[in-house]
């Protein structure tokens, strides 16, 4: 009977890696067009020397390839563990779940309990499913099932340690070394609790940004989510467009770059402006130098800003930056160029020297006896 499973098995491999393929698409669509940042999905067909192997270790247990439910399974990595409870849902709408083979080890919730795991689904896609992914199975298995394995990042490094370890259920452990393992188990639950707490933080810190940034902008820190809120407001939005317009270009407010909000924050930090108040301030009172420098400098250093075709948001903040480090000689070029990643934006001494000749224009006064840094315009 193994022999003839095994046989059928490599025969029909083709439709099972169909099979795969096609619930990866099914599955990587229902948790996208649920809006799921999820670290990611994978899927595997049962190699034939696995299949051998728990044929021979459960003799009589599977009178055809359809009693083994396993064959072909998917494994989807949630970077929290409250996303396993929402992509288990997922799955049980848009699946018929065979409850018989499907456990969360999750509820396990025996104070001695052995491992650190999370849902396995065993599942048949509705054919209607897979036709709205534009999918065919095809061959022979037309509402076959799979096995969905759902685990947080926390759990998944848990579940390959100890497999890695060959430990595969509570008994088979050293009893001097079970101690350590709850405690690790312990340990693991912790983080994954502490890091969906910082997540619910760093949601509710963004949520509160514009109330507290309207209220007391002195006590609101610079960093990459206030920057992304200022980026948006008066006085940041009205000086890029003032620059702008000044030169006759677009203000790129889509510009898609989510790294720049960061770099900003980090060039401000490094000017010695931290709080939103004292960007605020600073922005108004220089308002003026700023739109004439950025007028004087940006067409001496086309180079750094025409592939993009226009003004990028926060312009107004990098030429603000750029007149402080001008006139503050312990401000190194080489690490505004590194904040700012100009690497690839044209040659760096040209760079400096055209921003030490626009400084000098524009105030009157001559640049740091240290060169001055350069800037993404």
């Amino acid at each position: 009977m193994n022999d003839d499973l095994l046989r059928a098995y490599r025969e029909a491999l083709p439709d099972y890696e169909a099979l795969r393929d096609a619930a990866v698409a099914h599955t990587t669509r229902l948790l996208t067009a649920a809006g799921l940042n999820i670290h990611h999905i994978t899927g595997r067909v049962k190699r034939a020397g696995s299949l051998e192997d728990k044929l021979r270790r459960k003799a009589g247990r599977y009178d055809s390839l359809d009693d083994v439910t396993d064959l072909v399974a998917v494994r989807v990595i949630t970077y929290f563990e409250s996303d396993v409870g929402v992509v288990s849902r997922l799955i049980e709408k848009h699946h018929q779940v065979d409850w018989n083979h499907s456990i969360d080890k999750s509820k396990m919730h025996d104070p001695d309990r052995f491992g650190y795991m999370g849902v396995h689904y065993v599942v048949r896609v509705p054919d209607s499913g897979l036709q709205e992914d534009g999918l065919d199975v095809g061959g022979r298995l037309g509402g076959a099932r799979f096995e969905v394995q759902i685990r947080s990042i926390l759990q998944h490094a848990w579940a390959e340690i100890e497999h890695d370890l060959g430990y595969k259920n509570r008994d088979a452990v050293p009893r001097e070394v079970r101690r350590r393992f709850y405690r690790l188990a312990g340990l693991l639950e912790m983080a994954d609790e502490e890091f969906m707490a910082l997540h619910r933080m760093t949601r509710d810190y963004a949520a509160t940004l514009p109330e507290r940034v309207a209220a007391a902008p002195d006590d609101v820190f610079i960093d990459a989510q206030s920057m992304t809120h200022l980026l948006t407001l008066p006085p940041v939005r009205d000086l890029d467009t003032a620059v702008a317009k000044e030169l006759g270009v677009r203000l790129l407010s889509h510009w898609s770059d989510p790294e720049r909000p960061q770099r900003l924050a980090s060039l401000l930090h490094y000017v010695g402006v931290r709080s939103v108040g004292l960007l605020h301030k600073e922005l108004k009172r220089n308002e003026g130098d700023i739109k004439r420098f950025a007028a004087a400098l940006m067409p001496r250093l086309r180079q750094a800003w025409t592939p993009a075709g226009g003004a990028r948001p926060g312009t107004s903040v990098v030429h603000y930056a750029l007149l402080r480090a001008c006139s503050n000689a312990s401000l190194e070029p080489s690490e505004v160029v590194t904040l700012l990643d100009l690497s690839g934006a044209g040659n760096e001494a040209e760079m400096v020297r055209a921003v030490r000749e626009v400084y000098q224009e524009v105030t009157g006064l001559t640049a740091a006896a240290r060169t001055p840094p350069a800037g993404i315009l």
